[in-house]
């Protein structure tokens, strides 16, 4: 079933509700408190307010292009023969989008998108590799010619570092509350991008939050969760008689959502006998309930999300390249936690105060520097989501758990004051928790491929993710 919630409604957790244009308290460097400041300001240089990306240059080299340049102008460039590729190539042995370049942390990183002829850098097959200047890509039968220039490319950053309920001093936070405050201001479909646990719904509701439909219902569709045979039913609704048991005709979560937001989680899981029937609503803002002839209008706002890749599944023709585009009118990548140490202070801050436990005991050893850092060393695989329920275990435990900074541990901590079924079924859950972690940080969130490669169905390994924390 979906979830509503209006304005003024919080989650459990204790987050915080914000609107656009509200002001309120601000966090100072001590954690203390002022009043009657823009919400979330942090203070900072003005230069900052456009963080500089190095610019690089892609020269074909060789293919049915050659002589086609592009030079790039911010994080991420995509190589394909679509028409919204940023270099678009003719060559008939090169995919749609074929792969993408990519600038983290001051790092060209090239990643293949599961094209149909592979990506090569150098002569070596990759499927994600670093990019240094002057190597050679090969895509089909086209190569190019990476080189990075002197110049730099300046993105937009945000002097804030809260948006809604999300929090993050990060360079890399704050240049995604630049763009999601711009798409707060507008209607535009957002699609947004990121593994598992990165905070997706609480980014959407944000959004909502902050922008001029919060007032109205915030409406929440998991499409991984709901059986095929009744998405349909649950985003469009149902005339009476419709089916065997459709005794009363019943709203749809568009209509549900009307005046608010509809926010679509993993909309990369939608059945292809669907997508036609979303794209209609995207371009016409109409829905058809199941059973019915004719078309209503609607008034929603739409946020989806996804831990897939929408341009490898347009490749691979399992999601419709034109729904992607509607969706994609503002796109955002959200950057998992281990390319964000510096926001987990803050982040342990806001975690400890939603889950109530700011002010008690147990909070006070979670605050010290040294711990602090050693969470910065851990990967999260998990991301924020993992991060609160590792804090959760402590609070419940009133100790500091330990944190393991790799994959797999050489030896196990036996505990000989608890029974052997105990400390079986513990470390057996460990083992199963860690091996999630590793299959998951491989394929880069991707829950259906981690789901390939563990040989269990999806709906099983959605389940265990939930276990454990990590979903």
């Amino acid at each position: 079933m979906h979830k509503a919630f209006r304005r003024g409604d919080c989650t459990a957790s204790g987050d915080t509700c914000y609107a656009a244009g509200d002001t309120g308290a601000k966090l100072g460097e001590n954690g203390d408190v002022t009043e009657g400041e823009p919400l979330g300001t942090l203070p900072i240089q003005a230069n900052d307010l456009d963080a500089p990306v190095q610019r690089f240059r892609l020269e074909v080299t060789a293919g049915p292009d050659a002589g086609a340049s592009f030079t790039s102008r911010g994080e991420l460039t995509t190589i394909g023969t679509h028409r919204n590729a940023d270099l678009v190539l003719t060559d008939p042995t090169v995919s749609r989008f074929h792969c993408e370049i990519r600038l983290v942390a001051g790092r060209a990183v090239v990643r293949d998108l599961e094209s149909k002829n592979a990506t090569r850098v150098d002569r070596v097959q990759v499927m994600a590799a670093p990019l240094s200047s002057g190597a050679t890509l090969t895509v089909g039968q086209t190569v190019i010619t990476f080189r990075l220039e002197g110049e730099v490319v300046r993105l937009p950053t945000s002097p804030r570092r809260r948006f809604g309920t999300l929090v993050g001093a990060s360079v890399a936070m704050r240049r995604v509350f630049a763009i999601l405050e711009r798409a707060a201001a507008s209607d535009s479909t957002v699609l947004l991008e990121g593994e598992t646990g990165t905070g997706k719904e609480a980014v959407a509701e944000s959004i909502h939050r902050e922008s001029a439909r919060s007032g109205g219902p915030f409406v929440v569709v998991d499409c991984a969760a709901i059986p095929a045979n009744l998405l349909e039913s649950e985003l469009f609704g149902w005339r009476r008689g419709a089916f065997t048991g459709a005794v009363e005709a019943r709203e749809g979560a568009f209509e549900a959502a009307s005046g608010g937001t509809v926010f679509l989680d993993e909309i990369g899981e939608l059945a292809p006998e669907l997508q036609p029937k979303l794209l209609r609503v995207l371009e016409r803002r109409e829905v058809k309930r199941v059973g019915a002839t004719q078309h209503e209008s609607v008034d929603v706002r739409v946020v989806a999300a996804t831990n897939r890749d929408l341009r490898a599944e347009v490749n691979a023709r399992r999601f419709r390249s034109d729904l992607y585009f509607r969706l994609a009118v503002v796109e955002v990548r959200l950057p998992p936690l281990r390319e964000r140490p510096d926001d987990i202070p803050p982040l342990v801050e806001h975690l400890l105060e939603s889950l109530g436990g700011a002010g008690s005991p147990g909070a006070a050893p979670l605050r010290e520097p040294a711990f602090l850092e050693e969470l910065g060393r851990h990967a999260w695989p998990g991301n924020v989501r993992q991060l609160r329920n590792y804090l959760e275990r402590c609070l419940t435990m009133n100790e500091r758990a330990p944190v393991e900074t790799s994959a797999a541990r050489s030896d196990l901590d036996i505990d000989l004051s608890r029974p052997l079924r105990e400390v079986r079924e513990l470390h057996s859950r460990d083992a199963e928790r860690r091996y999630l972690e590793a299959v998951l940080r491989h394929h880069q969130g991707n829950v259906t491929a981690a789901a390939r490669t563990a040989g269990v169905e999806r709906p099983h390994f959605y389940r265990l993710l939930w276990r454990h924390g990590l979903k």
